[in-house]
């Protein structure tokens, strides 16, 4: 099965129109594949930081890359290389003056804060942004939705020969970042401490975070536990769903929800290997709602701001999407084919007034509630975000 990343289209337009993209990802969700697509479409050089005799070619960077100034220099890891910017952003500027102006510079990092933090103060003006997530409800097949669902949507992950490999895949990947990608970084936590992290964060999927709490199951503080979710967040292997708010006069949650983003890899944190196995784990719903919320993310417009509503009186509401210009869409998640709206959704509506009032299920029928509730398929979803970029 071969797999078309929406995304492609959204780097060739940052490369006409910038000398520097970053494509940001975690590790093995297509970046280098998805870069190479692109550099056999023009003149290319792809360069692995990782690699010891590539990294031995820009021992000294300008003289080697100003003989390439007519390709586009693919460079991978990118943020193992810290003081490479510095010398990027001279050769940009070199370019500038010969009319060099688009499509010099493509950066792949599995780390976003440290990339975003050296491109920012060294090529601000220089550099455009660009994320790949996994993949996402609309870039499967209809049919397959379930399998996006249980293996999660890293590509080696999906598309595996059974269930068994699927999970032997995701379990490598787990046990790579733990022991390898993490310890390159920097951060010197054992491996087996930040499994066990990452696994109870896995038993906690879309739970308030509570730091005083893990850190006690942990032995440790709650300030090394806030670092170990910055870890994780930073490596876009976590998400931090912020709580909306406004002085609406009633008090409302002020902590985030946590998910593991990819629910190939919470599955295989918490040893569910097919989708029975899901089904009857108390995770299903939970994680069937971070499906809904990573397919949010990658199809919403950007500049979209995305949280959860909840206050202290009950009124809840899964998804509130506060789009460009100010509306806002209240979405509610269920894991039923016959849903029911709770009136702690219609209560939150109260007070957010929103434009639209959606209940995502795993159907695939729309059709309307009660009170102007669409109910639509996580497919139909995608396509309405999609439809907002027109």
């Amino acid at each position: 099965m071969l797999i078309e990343r929406r995304i492609t289209n959204t780097l060739k337009f940052l490369l006409d129109d910038s000398p520097a993209v970053a494509l940001l990802g975690p590790r093995q969700v297509g970046k280098t594949t998805l870069a190479q697509e692109l550099g056999d479409e023009r003149p290319s050089l792809y360069l692995d930081l990782e690699s010891s005799a590539d990294g031995a070619r820009l021992s000294d960077p300008e003289l080697y890359l100003s003989a390439h100034e007519d390709k586009l220099v693919i460079l991978d890891e990118v943020q193992r290389v810290p003081d490479l910017f510095q010398n990027l952003r001279g050769l940009i500027d070199r370019g500038r003056r010969k009319g060099l102006r688009a499509g010099r510079f493509l950066l792949l990092g599995s780390a976003s804060i440290d990339l975003l933090r050296q491109s920012g103060e060294t090529l601000a003006g220089r550099i455009a942004y660009a994320e790949l997530a996994p993949l996402d409800a609309l870039e499967v097949p209809a049919a397959d939705l379930d399998r996006l669902w249980l293996r999660g949507g890293f590509p080696d992950s999906f598309l595996a020969k059974g269930d068994q490999a699927s999970l032997r895949w995701r379990r490598d990947f787990i046990r790579t970042y733990l022991e390898r990608d993490i310890p390159a970084l920097g951060p010197r936590i054992a491996a087996e401490t930040l499994r066990r992290f990452w696994t109870m964060l896995a038993h906690r999927q879309s739970g308030l975070s509570n730091a005083a709490e893990l850190a006690r199951a942990l032995g440790v503080d709650a300030k090394t536990v806030a670092s170990y979710l910055d870890l994780l967040v930073d490596l876009m292997l976590v998400r931090r769903l912020e709580p909306w708010h406004a002085n609406i006069g009633k008090r409302l949650v002020k902590s985030p929800r946590i998910y593991v983003r990819d629910t190939g890899i919470l599955h295989a944190l918490l040893g569910l290997t097919t989708l029975d196995d899901v089904l009857g784990h108390p995770v299903a719903g939970a994680s069937w709602e971070g499906l809904i919320i990573e397919t949010a993310h990658a199809l919403m417009p950007e500049e979209t701001q995305a949280q959860f509503y909840r206050s202290g009186a009950g009124a809840e509401v899964d998804l509130v999407l506060t789009l460009p210009g100010g509306a806002v869409w209240a979405v509610e998640v269920k894991r039923n084919l016959a849903p029911k709206v709770e009136r702690g959704f219609h209560s939150a509506c109260e007070d957010l007034q929103p434009a639209r009032r959606i209940v995502v299920y795993p159907g695939d029928e729309a059709f309307p509630l009660p009170n102007g509730i669409e109910v639509m398929s996580l497919h139909q979803f995608g396509q309405d975000l999609l439809a907002l970029h027109s």
